[in-house]
This record gives C-alpha cells, structure tokens and sequence, in this order.
C-alpha cells in the first residue's frame, strides 16, 4: 500500500474503534439546560459530562463555560481527599482521636437537653469524614441554634472559625448528622501538613490535576469570572443578588470556602473516577479511592436536610439519586438508583452546584448553578432531568 493511503485508512479505522459516545445526539441534554433558564428553574448553568476516555459534553446556558462558582460544600470531598493523602502517608490514622492531630477536640462536648456533658467516646477521624462525629450545623439543628441565639457557642454566621467551639449534638458514632465536621478535617491537615489549606491543596491536589480556577480568594484578576448569584422569592421570581467581597481573615474553611469552574471540578472528578489518577499525576491510590467509596456507617442512614433559615437551605429536601449512606467524605446509593450505579459517589453545594461519580458504569457529571436556597426545587428538577438525560444518552437507563 503507498504511503499516501495510510494516514486516510489510520483515520477510517480509529473512528471505527473509537468510542460511539461522542456521535450520539446531545440536543436532550442541551434542550434540558436551555429550557431550565428559561422557566427560571435557574438563573444559568453550566454542565459537562466524562467517561473513563475523557470530556465527552459540555454546555453553558445563562453562564459562561469558564464561570467561577462558589461551590460551597463541594469543598468536602476535596478536603477528604487531603485527610485520605495523609493516612496513605501514616501521618493519620482513622480510628485514632482525632484530639491526637487537634487537641481542642478533646474538649469538646455534648449539648444534652440544654446541658453540655463529656461524650461517651472520644471523636475519631473517620467519625469527621462520614458526618458521624456529633457535630451539626446551627441552622439545620433547632436546639443548637437556640443553644447559639442565648450565647453559647459562637454562631457559624458569624465569619471566621470561631463557631468550631460548637458543642457535640450527640455522643460520637451514634447518628448520623451534617454539620461542620470537615471543617475540624481542614484544621488537622494544616496540623498534620504544617501548611495551610490553600497551600496544601494547591500543591498536592489542585497543581498536579490542572485545576489552575479553584481558589479560597479568587484572585483579582478573575473577578469578573464569578458567576453572579439570585435568590429565589416567596412569588417565584429570581432575583440578582449584590456579591459581597470575600472575607480575607486568614480562616480557610475545608467545609465549604472554595470557588471552582465545572471544568475544575470536572478534573477532579475524573481524577477519581479513574481510581486516584489523571494523565500521569496520581493523588490518591486506587485502594484509598475505593475506600471512600465503601459504606462507612454501617446501618445508620443518611436524611433529608431540615433547615430553620428556608432563605438559605429548602426544608425537608434531599438530593437525587438514592443516596442514603456514605462513604468517606461522599454520600452513596446502596441501591441502583436510575442509570446510576451502586456506590455512586456525590455531593453538592449549597449554592446549587453538583455532582456524581458513578465509578461501576465510568460515567460522571458537574452541573453548576448559582443560586439560594440550597435544593431549591428549580435546581433539584434541573438535576433530575439532567440525570436521566445522561444515561439515557449513554445508553444506561432504567431497564
């Protein structure tokens, strides 16, 4: 054969055997982005989609591509990822104290019927990561909010990481709670690391994956990249909100204090998705991956969100896709849950930004808005949609 017909039969062969993903249609899920802004389900969005070769979609509607999102909670799974680096590293232990790498958490105690008492056992790292600690967060939390209100433990409203000395809801092991758990895991890898927590994340996680628009402090420069926000009203409506500067007090909170784009994100993701690698750079093992993949809380169950500030939080709301246990630093579906795998791996924030990581199928998914409260029903159909939209376009409905 001449040299002159390789390269055209190299192509032929190559488009044969490459994935079909890419040549099946994307107009449902861009339809599904489209009209979610224009019925003001959102205000904009931004989305994109990978399987183990690769981005396969991405799309914007109201937001460009390369938006910066707070993206509030979605913060945990990377925090949890830097704790998950230290134990490879044998500078943490899970079951061990976690008083053993932050002493204050000795001192802690359980608010019980009005009264503080010391817990019945002592607070583990892998009680932090799976949201089993004892810790809760105020305005989810009747009796620590008013415990707050008359003064008794600074308020999380209040800026800064004074609200760390909020008392245990209950003992440690016994429920499960969401709640600032993940920000004590912030403290103890900038113990541990004897780093911050934008150096540690920029230098183990964000710098080896490329993640070059995640930041604590968005700098100046990519300001005008912030995605704006709204806020849902009583009659429906969304409203722009005016975006108050960030607060530059020194506190880097692993809990929720990141900004990021999809595109980010989604990097982080795939990294995950592919067992603790992308390209060349690995940041976590495939075990430790695996790990946080895996139910951590036996027969407890993880609930639907109450929340006694509906501005911020929609009351009595749960995310999509099953979830109903977790995982270390993840909420997992113990059952199949639509297209979604067992042991999906997903978060959100609660500004509306999401995620899923369904590791069995090699498929997952950043869907980014930006707007209060958090699990609004806007957003949470947005979700669904897009969910099923997804599957059904790689072809793993429901059966």
């Amino acid at each position: 054969m001449s040299n002159k017909w390789i390269a055209p039969v190299v192509l032929l062969s190559l488009a044969a055997c490459g994935p079909r993903v890419e040549k099946r249609s994307t107009a449902e899920l861009e339809k599904i982005l489209k009209t979610a802004v224009e019925q003001k389900l959102v205000p904009g969005v931004v989305a994109a989609v990978a399987i183990r070769e690769g981005v396969v979609w991405e799309a914007a509607e109201g937001f460009s591509k390369d938006a910066i999102f707070a993206i509030a909670s979605m913060t945990k799974p990377v925090t949890s990822v830097a704790v998950m680096q230290l134990v490879e590293q044998g500078k943490v232990k899970l079951d061990e104290p976690a008083s053993t790498y932050v002493p204050e958490l000795g001192k802690v105690q359980v608010l019980d019927n009005g009264k503080l008492r010391p817990p019945k056992s002592a607070v583990t790292v892998r009680q932090l990561l799976t949201h089993t600690s004892g810790f809760a967060y105020e305005f989810m939390n009747a009796p620590l909010m008013e415990f707050v209100k008359k003064g008794g433990a600074p308020s999380l409203m209040a800026g800064g990481d004074a609200f760390l000395k909020q008392p245990l809801m209950f003992d440690p092991g016994t429920a499960w709670e969401y709640g600032i758990s993940i920000d004590w895991l912030g403290r103890l890898v900038e113990r541990v690391s004897g780093q911050d927590l934008e150096q540690y994340f920029r230098r183990n996680i964000f710098e080896p994956l490329g993640m070059e628009d995640s930041f604590f402090n968005v700098p100046e420069a990519k300001q005008p990249r912030r995605a704006a926000a709204s806020q849902r009203m009583k009659d429906g409506s969304l409203v722009p909100q005016t975006r108050q500067p960030a607060k530059r007090d020194g506190f880097f909170s692993g809990g929720g204090g990141l900004s990021s784009t999809a595109a980010d994100y989604m990097k982080f993701a795939r990294a995950l998705m592919a067992g603790g690698q992308l390209g060349q750079e690995r940041i976590l093992t495939a075990g430790s991956v695996a790990m946080m993949g895996q139910n951590q809380i036996a027969g407890l169950t993880i609930k639907p969100f109450t929340s006694l500030l509906p501005q911020l939080a929609t009351d009595g709301a749960a995310l999509p896709g099953g979830l109903d246990k977790f995982g270390l630093g993840f909420a997992l579906n113990s059952q199949k849950a639509g297209g979604r795998g067992v042991n999906t791996m997903a978060w959100a924030g609660i500004f509306n930004t999401f995620f899923w990581i369904d590791t069995e199928n090699q498929i997952c998914a950043v869907l980014m808005s930006q707007m209060s409260p958090g699990l609004d029903d806007g957003p949470r159909r947005l979700l669904e949609d897009f969910d099923r939209a997804v599957y059904t376009w790689r072809g793993q409905g429901v059966k």
